[in-house]
């Protein structure tokens, strides 16, 4: 069987997407007639898949380890694929404060891709945290907000995997709304995350370079099933030069499909596919940015409370 040209297999895969879209949306006229009483009140933090992240914070007390892994695909030319893992634990101090940090685990394989060494390896890459605080809870208030500050430490570089010491600082407005009571969520995102990176050559850093990613996303979240979350989920960012916004280089739209299981009382899934719809480049005439950002992104999130 030949092999479809990309666009064909994005079309097919959007096509796919939309129509679970119109049913996901569509099914609440058909819900009225379910029992609702089989569906109780759910945690919003993972259940828009977790690119998007929901705006809750945990009972106070508990505790986590959460193997979560993001997953790029595709530049404009060769063959491109990285990952990234993080291991997390995750501690929640009070209802108005969540805490995670843990290690990274990356692995690279690109090959032909212009302006980037061929590489096949596995590296730990650094360190990562977050700092979730509960900024508005929904009750008097129809929606509910949170602040996460994400202080991140890597040694190899996120796109090409070469030896570098970059710090990031993602940051984050998460609020989410109920438009049917434990059924129907929508979500929006603010981000903002600037990065310094030094280029490590013989254990010498040589010179930093700033950049910075602004993003808005919306999500919708429907629990077909008690426990059981899918949904949609669209995100438009922006890349610059430097922290400021004086140096605008590319944007790009991505769009996808979400799930959530609560497996088990203390075991969930969390799981989101995106592709790059639209975008632009600055100085490039070819459609979408595949220099800042990739063809598609994937991201799977496993949480185990004890």
């Amino acid at each position: 069987m030949a092999i479809l040209p990309y666009r064909q297999r994005l079309l097919s895969r959007l096509l796919i997407c939309s129509g679970a879209m119109v049913a996901f949306l569509a099914w609440p006229v058909g819900a009225q007639a379910q029992d609702n009483s089989a569906f109780h009140e759910i945690e919003t933090k993972y259940i828009f898949g977790n690119f998007t992240v929901g705006s809750s914070t945990g009972l106070q007390g508990e505790m986590a380890f959460e193997p979560e892994s993001e997953a790029d695909f595709g530049k404009r030319f060769g063959n491109y694929v990285a990952t990234g893992t993080a291991l997390e634990f995750e501690y929640t101090p009070t209802q108005f404060m969540q805490v995670e940090f843990g290690p990274t685990v990356s692995y690279y394989n690109i090959n032909n891709v212009p302006g980037l060494d061929n590489r096949n390896m596995l590296g730990v890459n650094g360190f990562e945290s977050a700092f979730r605080f509960l900024l508005v809870e929904r009750g008097p208030s129809p929606f509910a907000v949170t602040l996460s500050v994400e202080p991140e430490f890597h040694s190899l570089d996120e796109t090409s995997g070469a030896s570098v010491q970059n710090y990031g600082l993602e940051t984050k407005i998460e609020a989410d709304t109920e438009l049917i009571k434990n059924r129907l969520f929508l979500a929006f995102n603010l981000l903002y995350e600037p990065e310094t990176t030094g280029v490590a050559t013989m254990g010498t850093t040589l010179g930093w370079s700033n950049e910075s990613t602004l993003g808005i996303s919306s999500a919708l979240a429907f629990q077909i099933f008690p426990k059981v979350v899918i949904g949609v989920d669209l995100w438009y960012l922006r890349h610059y030069d430097g922290v400021a916004f004086s140096s605008f280089t590319g944007d790009a739209v991505y769009l996808g499909p979400t799930f959530f299981w609560q497996i088990a009382p203390k075991v969930l899934i969390s799981a989101a596919w995106e592709a790059q719809v639209a975008g632009s480049e600055v100085g490039v005439a070819s459609p979408l940015d595949l220099t800042d950002f990739f063809r598609e992104r994937a991201r799977l999130l496993v949480e185990f409370e004890f």
